[in-house]
């Protein structure tokens, strides 16, 4: 499987030790990511990308969320590949499919794993990871799942996922499954809330919007 899939399978059994360990801390502050992509500016790029549509940057998704830290991201990423090498995700994010990313920061996905600890089994969040072990927890495929509700096709800069007034529905790549964003850039998932964090990062298949929190498309009562 030629997907530059190395970009990510060698992340997966290391990172997912990082995400569990109890000295887990949030990564370095990344310089790839242009400072006008600060959280206090997405209203203000949403209201500039309704005049000037964005142009595909030079880099894919993936090599923008490797080279700006988003290295739990990529590892579940390529769990995925692993346990199902014929996702239409995998295809999708490595190859040249154009797709909106909400993208969740490595310290999201420590809080999530922090957070869902004490339901996993110590014995395969031990030896396996907190993949592995979430998709013991709540059935084979959920991580494939959770993933897939970040994701929506086509380039959807701020302007068309930030609405000017009430909410706005985004459909995504998992069947039935939406959100709501409102105007002041908050996302409403089936189990949880986040902030669009930094928008309209440009890459050659597609558009990533940083967010704060892994959206979860079940209620786990977090």
């Amino acid at each position: 499987m030629k997907r530059n899939i190395f970009l990510v399978l060698g992340l997966v059994g290391i990172l997912s030790l990082a995400a569990c360990s109890d000295n887990a801390t949030a990564p370095a502050k990344s310089t790839s990511i242009d400072e006008t992509f600060s959280a206090d500016k997405v209203m203000m790029v949403r209201s500039e990308s309704n005049s000037k549509a964005l142009r595909p940057g030079s880099q894919t998704i993936a090599e923008i969320a490797e080279a700006a830290g988003f290295n739990l991201l990529l590892a579940a990423v390529g769990y995925i590949a692993e346990t199902n090498p014929e996702s239409a995700i995998i295809a999708g994010l490595l190859d040249k499919n154009q797709y909106t990313v909400f993208a969740p920061t490595d310290q999201a996905f420590i809080n999530l794993v922090t957070a869902v600890t004490p339901l996993l089994d110590p014995d395969v969040l031990a030896n396996a990871g907190p993949f592995a072990a979430i998709d013991l927890l709540l059935g084979e495929g959920t991580i494939e799942a959770v993933v897939s509700y970040h994701v929506t096709e086509g380039r959807r800069a701020a302007n068309s996922v930030v609405p000017r007034r009430g909410f706005r529905t985004i459909e995504t790549l998992l069947e039935g499954a939406t959100f709501t964003v409102s105007t002041s850039a908050v996302i409403t998932a089936v189990g949880n809330t986040a902030n669009i964090a930094a928008a309209d990062i440009s890459a050659s298949n597609g558009i990533i919007h940083v967010i704060d929190a892994v959206l979860l498309p079940v209620d786990l009562g977090l």
